[in-house]
């Protein structure tokens, strides 16, 4: 539209040309050229031309005064910042009745770095208009007649209305960074204005509730429930006794509840051989009704009701469906209705439920607080039943001692000779396992009226796998088959009856245990570490092996004189006893009831051994140091690049696996045994990683240099089983064991050594003196004041 003047009305032929007077009609430049060659380089600036009501000045930044401008260009002090507001704009609508306009909501950035200014408009589901970027990023100019400068900073501000391109928008609001800049600025901001009513939305918001108050919402959205519960199932064990009915019997059932989409699944348990189908479901999964009278019939289950069908074919005909939903809903089991003992009705069929799984328990516990349920009985099945009355066991024949006992009862059982069920469980279970191989081995000794006899050495090896004993004699060639590999029968049981005879059990090998087998008697002198071992790691089944049990009993038998006890084995110069020492002590304090292995493995818990280190790290570096240079090895350079390769983070830290690997993998001339030995030296942190640093010093001949050894067996003295272990137990911790005891408490309660001989001697002064004065006759207060004496 052409500038007119404002005097004349704006009518065809009152209007100017702009173009009168005009000799040239080329295109005005829009930018101009500041800064001369000779100060640098040359820069665009935007031109500003004067209107027909006279020139403009150049518009200063408003945030600084004029002359006072940063030298800074103002991309760089205002990069990435952006003042918000938020503005509103109405729109005619026309077409629709009962709604003159309606109001959009809109966002305006005003870009500091270079004052471009974007709008833009939220997007809202369902709104029907194209939203998002309203007005792109630029610099937008004044309405007419001041389109010759630019909207700035303080041309915006909450109440301001502003006018972009013809459209009209109210601020009514700005964020925190804005608000705060504006206030620095100088620039004073009001407080938030409250955003007008939209009355297109009220007049869409009445149509809604009429729409649902007409047609209620007749689908529930359940994607929530199915991506929280999908794949959680409670299970349930019930069953329906069904035995009162003609050929009627009792049905185990398991009841799955899906929680994703509250549906239940029966399914019938069918025992093995019972003649009925396996597999067999008794309700496929569906939601199952509370309440049932009949069958529903065609229709009944629908969604919907139809109130008038109109036309023959589904896509051509059209329906009605109820607006007011007015058919009764059907109610279904949910979760809060299942719980063990509580009973479901199964379209007419009464389904108890009396237990369920794990999950399920902790299910209820933690949503409803049941976990103390017990689980219901279940009724007796009539099937199943079998009568005893007149039924006996088989009776064996008697053994006749010929043979073992198993073989004779297999032939007895059958007529075609079988060999006897070997315990196969037992047997995986306690077979031979890497080094572990379940074999208890004690050394004995030979009780004979023979002196030769004592003399001599034997080896009793239990094997746990099938309870088996076999005795080898030591001798000076070697060992010797004593006894053959075979089950051992207790001695003293009667020979000729039916029951099984007794056997020895592991319960019965242990150190000072005497056992007679083919009528030799012999008594366990002594465990390997082996057994010793595995008796301790398993101490619940091996009593003479628990020390628990052994210190209570020890505990006991101590508490009376515990100070005497503790004055006698006090040590003078140091806290440790020998074996022999304790061992006499426990052994007259205990009686009888106190064994040899029990005083092994006292000594064992509280040994005060402690093994010699054969080679140390300075030893093994020597060793190291000559191998290598026996065989021209340097090359530290390639074996610091593999550890390098392994830590591409530079950590310095690898674990023993992967040093392992690195020094295998460089090829070095050491034994596998050997690697693992300088690796029991090198340097690690808490994590249990290795410092490879360390272990390039350790090969680094020019890092403390270090003599030549001899050259030696290292394969053999390498291996872990050349550096014997010293014998646990032959000196004992005596503090360990005291503090195990735990009866420093009885020091102040019990009555010194002194005083209980002083007690016994009042008690024998007030006996002599009842006697004086009853003068032999027969007085029933003596018995009574002695026992006065004896409660003090």
């Amino acid at each position: 539209m052409n500038l007119r003047c404002p005097d004349l009305p704006f009518l065809p032929g009152w209007s100017f040309n702009p173009n009168i007077g005009r000799t040239r009609f080329n295109v005005d430049r829009k930018f101009d050229f500041i800064g001369a060659p000779k100060d640098g380089n040359r820069a665009l600036i935007e031109k500003v031309k004067p209107n027909m009501f006279g020139p403009l000045t150049d518009r200063y930044p408003s945030i600084y005064a004029r002359g006072e401008v940063l030298d800074i260009p103002p991309w760089l002090v205002f990069d990435k910042q952006v003042l918000r507001f938020d503005a509103f704009f109405k729109e005619t609508l026309q077409e629709v009745r009962g709604s003159p306009y309606q109001i959009r909501k809109v966002i305006i950035y005003f870009y500091l770095e270079d004052g471009t200014i974007q709008v833009c408009e939220p997007k809202v589901e369902n709104s029907g208009v194209f939203q998002g970027c309203f007005l792109s990023r630029q610099r937008i100019r004044f309405p007419a007649p001041m389109d010759e400068n630019f909207y700035d900073i303080i041309d915006l501000n909450i109440g301001k209305e502003v006018e972009f391109y013809g459209r009209c928008f109210k601020i009514i609001d700005c964020d925190k960074f804005t608000r705060t800049f504006l206030n620095r600025c100088g620039i004073c901001v009001p407080d938030p204005i409250t955003l007008p009513t939209d009355p297109y939305l009220d007049l869409r918001q009445k149509e809604r509730e009429a729409i649902m108050s007409k047609k209620p919402k007749r689908s529930k959205d359940t994607r929530g429930q199915f991506l929280e519960y999908d794949k959680k199932v409670l299970r349930f064990f019930g069953y329906w006794d069904d035995q009162e009915t003609e050929y009627g019997y009792l049905h185990k059932l398991e009841i799955h509840y899906f929680l994703s989409d509250d549906t239940i699944e029966i399914k019938e348990t069918v025992p093995e051989n019972s003649g009925r189908d396996s597999g067999f479901m008794f309700l496929k999964r569906e939601k199952l009704p509370k309440t049932y009278k009949s069958l529903p019939g065609p229709g009944d289950t629908a969604p919907h009701t139809l109130l008038n069908v109109l036309g023959a074919g589904v896509h051509g005909g059209r329906y009605i469906l109820d607006p007011l939903d007015r058919d009764l809903k059907q109610q279904y089991y949910k979760e809060n209705d299942l719980a063990i003992s509580s009973i479901i009705n199964c379209y007419g069929r009464k389904i108890v439920l009396t237990d369920w799984d794990p999950f399920t328990r902790s299910y209820y516990s933690l949503k409803y607080g049941l976990d103390h349920l017990p689980p219901g009985e279940m009724p007796r099945d009539k099937s199943e039943q079998v009568k005893t009355t007149g039924v006996r066991e088989r009776q064996l024949p008697p053994w006749n001692g010929f043979g073992s006992f198993e073989d004779s009862a297999q032939n007895c059982i059958t007529v075609e000779p079988k060999a006897p069920v070997r315990d196969f469980k037992k047997f995986l279970k306690y077979d031979r396992i890497g080094l572990d191989s379940h074999v208890l081995r004690f050394s004995a000794k030979l009780l004979s009226k023979i002196p030769d006899n004592c003399r001599r050495k034997f080896i009793i090896s239990y094997f746990l796998s099938d309870d088996t004993i076999g005795v080898y004699e030591v001798c000076d060639g070697g060992r010797t088959n004593f006894f053959s590999r075979a089950p051992i029968v207790i001695p003293g049981q009667p020979i000729f009856t039916s029951n099984p005879p007794l056997k020895y059990t592991p319960q019965h090998m242990f150190v000072g245990a005497t056992i007679v087998i083919n009528s030799y008697v012999f008594v366990l002198t002594d465990a390997d570490d082996y057994c010793l071992r595995y008796m301790e790691i398993n101490s619940q089944e091996y009593p003479k092996a628990n020390l628990k049990l052994i210190m209570d009993k020890v505990r006991d038998k101590l508490r009376p004189f515990y100070k005497d006890f503790v004055a006698e084995m006090m040590p003078n110069e140091s806290s440790v006893l020998s074996y022999e020492v304790l061992r006499n002590k426990l052994c007259a304090v205990m009686g009888e009831d106190f064994t040899e292995h029990e005083m092994i493995t006292i000594s064992r818990a509280f040994s005060a051994d402690c093994t010699k280190v054969r080679f140390d790290r300075e030893r093994i570096r020597a060793i190291t140091l000559t191998e290598l240079k026996r065989f021209l090895w340097d090359d530290l350079e390639r074996l610091r690049e593999y550890f390098l390769a392994r830590d591409p983070e530079r950590k310095g830290k690898l674990s023993r696996q992967e040093c392992y690997t690195v020094l295998r993998a460089c090829r070095l001339p050491l034994d596998k045994s050997h690697v693992e030995k300088i690796l029991d030296v090198i340097k690690k942190d808490e994590n249990c990683l290795y410092d490879y640093e360390d272990i390039l010093k350790f090969m680094n001949r020019k890092v403390c240099p270090m003599a030549d050894t001899v050259p030696i067996n290292l394969k053999y003295n390498f291996w872990w089983a050349s550096e014997r272990e010293p014998e646990a137990g032959r000196l004992i911790d005596w503090c360990a064991f005291n503090k195990y005891l735990d009866l420093e408490h009885t020091f102040k309660e019990m009555p010194s050594h002194e005083e209980t001989l002083d007690t016994l001697k009042k008690i024998e002064e007030n006996e002599a003196k009842l006697k004086q004065n009853n003068k032999g006759e027969h007085n029933h207060a003596g018995p009574v004041e002695t026992s006065q004496v004896l409660a003090k």
